[in-house]
């Protein structure tokens, strides 16, 4: 690739937690950009330790080298599309909301991080509620997990008509658009990433996911691939989607053809292990 095509590439920023395993986290997300021909830069909000069969701590960042990291990416660049993942303390939720203000920023897309897989709590306690009040209001989109989406709205989601009442509310309290992503209605124990990514209840041969958009509803149904869990799955979506975006693509196109991104990796992987990941 010449410099002047590199040049031409949108740049996306993904705002997000570091796993020095590679299988999650602004790793992932990075590997996703190049994927979409997109130039990536990244801030991170906390170094990880982990691997494929768990979370076993973290050290965040605070929001001044959050703020640090990020102003001279957007002064130098000009930033297509944002992806936000894990913000673990409250202090950074506000500081991402003020800089996208600020710095007149797009809209991002923003993965509302909770915990890992293995059950390591990766944000602290207000978050949520703040991220609901500052950041969700702000974002193009929204990409919950059932898990995520019942906490955020206290309703229980045990199928599709659930996730449909889900993505309304979080509608109602704020978001522009909301995709909920269909898994774990069976999987209660949250035994795949790639369900959270694909949506699927057990025993169907379909993933499902909704887009509520503004109030214009998709369900995406798919092909269900009967795989080994794959790591990464939820923030590969996610910024698959902050990537399209980047470039020029509409909300519900750019879904689809995350979703095509992640079900070819998972179609194509191998299994690494016991899966733990940042979803």
């Amino acid at each position: 690739m010449t410099t002047e095509e590199q040049r031409d590439q949108p740049v996306i920023l993904t705002i997000a937690g570091f796993d020095p395993s590679g299988g999650a986290g602004i790793i992932a997300d990075v590997k996703t950009f190049v994927g979409f021909d997109c130039t990536p830069t990244a801030a991170i909000t906390s170094l990880t330790f982990q691997n494929s069969e768990g979370v076993f701590g973290a050290i965040h960042e605070s929001a001044e080298s959050l703020r640090a990291q990020i102003l001279p990416i957007v002064q130098e660049f000009r930033i297509a599309a944002i992806k936000t993942g894990m913000l673990p303390k409250r202090e950074m939720v506000l500081e991402v909301a003020r800089l996208i203000r600020e710095m007149n920023l797009p809209a991002p897309v923003v993965d509302p991080v909770w915990r890992s897989t293995s059950g390591y709590e990766l944000i602290e306690a207000d978050v949520m509620d703040v991220l609901m009040v500052e950041l969700m209001p702000l974002a193009r989109v929204i990409t919950p997990n059932i898990t995520e989406a019942e906490k955020l709205t206290n309703l229980r989601i045990e199928d599709e008509a659930g996730m449909r009442a889900a993505a309304s509310n979080l509608r109602e309290q704020g978001a522009r658009a909301v995709l909920i992503k269909g898994g774990h209605l069976e999987q209660r124990s949250e035994v795949g990433d790639q369900r959270s990514a694909l949506g699927s209840s057990e025993g169907s041969d379909q993933a499902i996911d909704v887009l509520d958009d503004e109030g214009n509803v998709t369900v995406f149904r798919g092909e269900w691939i009967d795989t080994p869990p794959v790591r990464g799955t939820g923030c590969m979506l996610s910024s698959a989607i902050a990537a399209c975006l980047g470039k020029g693509v509409k909300l519900k196109d750019s879904v689809g053809l995350a979703k095509q991104f992640v079900a070819d990796a998972i179609r194509y992987s191998q299994e690494m292990g016991p899966e733990s990941v940042i979803l």
